[in-house]
């Protein structure tokens, strides 16, 4: 017996059954890639804030403030303690690294470092000068909190929270596959009887497939090939059994 070569490719009648894809286009190779100014913008404001943050948390290590004081000493112009410094640096450190992730992960830190900013300065203007003044913030302190919490709300939203995006932001397009998961989830069945006319319609088809099908299994598999989608394909299956039971 001469051996007979499988073909890789699914059979018609199985691959009518099968979701269909479609790759979007890639476009020109020289069309900028999408998103390039807004992630530009966001990962160069999320390194700049970082960057400070650093020198000014680095700087309250190497003068060794005490670490819980409410009197804090001179840094660059404002108030610090050790409590303070390490702060600044684990939230540098954070910015930094998610400046190097996609423009969703900067943004998303971004904005939620800004709104904390702003939260630390109205929690630490109403502690100022008491002895519930941990970070040893002074009026400086709060005016800095307030500046780089906008700062970080702003370009963080930047390209993301308005009524007119840019065209190159990333949010203003669907990612990749969005549509197609909306697509896929809608075309699931919903109720019994159509669980059980998708389990019909995958029995007829590897009938069809290996010949063994009815007059019946054949006129259903062969309507559906007119159609493209799962849920048009099982609508035209159920479409002969509410027939039958009318005739």
């Amino acid at each position: 017996m001469v051996p007979v070569p499988l073909s890789r490719e699914p059979p018609m009648a199985l691959r009518l059954h099968l979701p269909h894809r479609t790759k979007p286009d890639s476009g020109p190779a020289s069309e900028p890639h999408l998103g390039a100014r807004v992630y530009a913008v966001q990962r160069a404001g999320a390194v700049l804030v970082a960057l400070v943050l650093l020198v000014f948390g680095l700087l309250g290590f190497a003068g060794g403030l005490d670490y819980f004081s409410t009197e804090g000493e001179r840094i660059l112009g404002l108030s610090s303690n050790g409590l303070l410094s390490t702060i600044s640096v684990v939230v540098a450190v954070v910015l930094l690294v998610a400046a190097a992730r996609s423009p969703r992960v900067v943004s998303t830190v971004m904005i939620v470092i800004g709104t904390l900013f702003l939260l630390s300065a109205l929690v630490n203007l109403a502690v100022l000068r008491t002895s519930f003044n941990l970070l040893a913030f002074e009026f400086e302190n709060v005016v800095f909190s307030v500046v780089v919490g906008l700062l970080l709300l702003t370009l963080g939203a930047y390209g993301r929270i308005s009524g007119h995006l840019p065209t190159d932001s990333p949010y203003a397009h669907p990612r990749p596959g969005d549509d197609e998961d909306l697509d896929l989830t809608s075309e699931l069945p919903a109720t019994p009887a159509e669980v059980a006319a998708e389990q019909a319609m995958r029995e007829a088809e590897v009938a069809v497939v290996q010949h063994l099908a009815t007059e019946d299994q054949r006129r259903r598999v062969a309507a559906m090939a007119q159609v493209h989608s799962r849920a048009d394909r099982r609508r035209v299956w159920m479409s002969f059994d509410e027939a039958r039971r009318r005739g």
